[in-house]
């Protein structure tokens, strides 16, 4: 049956539906613990991918072409079409887990229903690149890269310009809420670390005074970032069962979860989501490019790259996906499938020190189709 769908899905939204039942089935084979079977069904899940990165490949620029009923929704629209219509008379607290892919909602999603009432589960669509400078500046801002650029050159930093590239979120955010002209009362909250995740708990009562509360969780990115650099987690996390065994275990003993457990006796909105997924990588495609390239391993912008054509999704006028050019022969390539760009100088070290790590900024179902859930509280 999966086969079938993987040979016959031509829409954003049977992917999405074949993306989540790839998940369900992932997470069922996980109680088996049987080798075999999983070995088969990671051979599906790989076909599935190839053939999502040619279907974006073939539509993705598309996109951008036509009315808003013929594309999926994407990142720049979440709040303003999900968010903005629920600030009335209860607050609302907008929680975005960075780098929070489905198969990791789903294996947290019970932990959570235990202490709320479910409105809305759905999917929608990271904008390229699956990257948290571009996916979740869009998220805040209400627009797409090139109009961040366009409109708030201070507010954007290019990929290789020194500096954080996400500090002007709230500003973006700001922005929006005035041009909607949504008067309302707003916290922004970042949770970089574990005190910062306590502190939080002990404000709840004051958070629900405002009408629309922000709160980014950085844990999920953390980790995908320490596999690549910490061999413990490496050894932790060497399969996506043990992945998400540990998203489940760092979940239910979270400051984060005892926020929540601690905000389901209040009256609110919660909407948990996030900004892009992950994707482990295994094969490396080897480019040429210049020294002030974007570093990423799944995309890359730039001048005169050089690359093989069949391995990459190449965009030569970053306007026709709403990207800042901020140069006049400026490109970006995406990486597809389980695959990450390796530089020809260093290129086995390069290699084996990336091979099976969790990276983003790329096409595959795990970093662009991605949860959006609201709860409300039971009270």
């Amino acid at each position: 049956e999966i086969s079938n769908l993987i040979n016959s899905a031509s829409t954003y939204e049977e992917w999405a539906s074949l993306y989540q039942k790839l998940v369900k089935l992932e997470l069922q084979l996980d109680l088996l613990n049987d080798e075999a079977i999983e070995e088969v069904f990671l051979m599906q899940k790989r076909e599935a991918n190839l053939r999502f990165y040619k279907f974006i490949k073939d539509n993705y620029t598309s996109w951008f072409l036509k009315e808003k009923s013929q594309r999926p929704q994407l990142s720049h629209e979440i709040i303003k079409e999900n968010v903005f219509p629920l600030i009335k008379n209860k607050p609302v607290f907008f929680i975005l887990i960075d780098n929070l892919r489905l198969d990791q909602w789903f294996i947290i999603k019970p932990l959570i229903e235990e202490f709320f009432t479910l409105k809305t589960e759905k999917t929608y669509c990271s904008i390229l690149p699956t990257a948290t400078q571009y996916s979740r500046n869009a998220i805040f801002s209400g627009l797409m890269p090139s109009d961040i650029y366009k409109k708030n050159p201070d507010l954007w930093v290019d990929d290789i310009d020194d500096g954080g590239k996400n500090l002007y979120e709230s500003e973006l955010l700001e922005k929006l809420l005035n041009f909607f002209r949504i008067d309302c009362k707003t916290s922004f909250n970042k949770i970089l670390n574990l005190n910062a995740g306590k502190k939080l708990v002990n404000h709840v009562n004051d958070l629900l005074n405002n009408n629309l509360n922000i709160i980014v969780y950085n844990f999920v990115d953390i980790l995908s970032h320490a596999k690549t650099e910490i061999k413990m987690i490496k050894e932790l996390a060497n399969n996506e069962k043990s992945y998400r065994d540990l998203t489940y275990t760092w979940f239910k003993n979270s400051p984060l979860f005892s926020f929540l457990k601690e905000l389901s006796t209040k009256n609110a909105e919660v909407i948990i989501t996030t900004d892009h997924g992950t994707i482990n990588v295994n094969q490396p495609i080897q480019i040429i490019g210049e020294k002030n390239i974007s570093t990423n391993l799944r995309y890359k912008k730039g001048r005169r790259i050089n690359f093989n054509s069949k391995d990459v999704f190449c965009i030569k006028n970053p306007n026709d996906i709403m990207l800042p050019s901020t140069n006049l022969s400026s490109m970006y390539i995406f990486a597809g499938n389980e695959n990450f760009f390796a530089y020809r100088n260093n290129y086995n070290h390069y290699v084996s020190y990336y091979k099976n790590t969790y990276q983003h900024g790329g096409i595959s179902m795990e970093e662009m189709i991605i949860p959006f859930v609201h709860f409300s509280t039971k009270n």
